[in-house]
């Protein structure tokens, strides 16, 4: 069993993984699908729409679709300009706090209104290596772990679980960095 997502063990080899299948209402009817299978992981940068194909929808659309936004913290996210905020999010789909906050964390930028093209997604292997340049800048020691950037620096991260809702801590991040102005 994996405690808060912190396993250590080698790196994993870098396959590329198609997915072509997109989700159906059959998919609940399927066997059950070992994440911990090195075959299921996705490493290095990735389009977050795989997530809603199988076998990762399996968990995706329901975390995504079952998540209840807190609608004052998503107001106050309202009021942030967006256009110098950009999220780098660090996952692995090895990891159950993955596969629930970051369902929850793309419902949270859904109604936040938030760009897709300014959120950057990292799949990582269960020692929290992936194969991507200045990878380890990011010093990720657990994940799921969301890092946003305003004026490409680091305002703040999210890591694990968040300390009240994805959505409050992005505001006390976003706001915090803009009351330090």
């Amino acid at each position: 069993m994996f405690s808060g997502c912190k396993t250590t063990k080698p790196l994993a080899e870098n396959k590329p993984h198609a997915i072509t299948e997109p989700a159906t209402v059959t998919d609940s009817a399927l066997p059950a699908i070992n994440f911990h299978d090195q075959t299921t992981w996705i490493l290095g940068y990735f389009n977050p729409d795989q997530l809603t194909h199988y076998p990762y929808s399996t968990w995706y659309i329901k975390g995504f679709d079952d998540y209840q936004v807190n609608s004052d913290a998503i107001n106050n996210l309202l009021d942030i300009n967006k256009e110098d905020i950009a999220i780098k999010v660090v996952m692995g789909i090895w990891c159950p706090d993955s596969r629930r906050e970051v369902p929850r964390f793309m419902r949270v930028l859904d109604a936040w209104h938030f760009p897709a093209a300014k959120v950057t997604f990292i799949g990582v292997d269960d020692a929290k290596q992936s194969p991507v340049g200045e990878y380890t800048k990011l010093d990720i020691q657990r994940v799921p772990t969301f890092i946003i950037y305003k004026n490409n620096i680091e305002a703040g991260r999210i890591i694990e679980n968040p300390s009240t809702s994805l959505e409050q801590d992005m505001v006390k991040i976003l706001t915090g960095m803009n009351n330090n102005k």
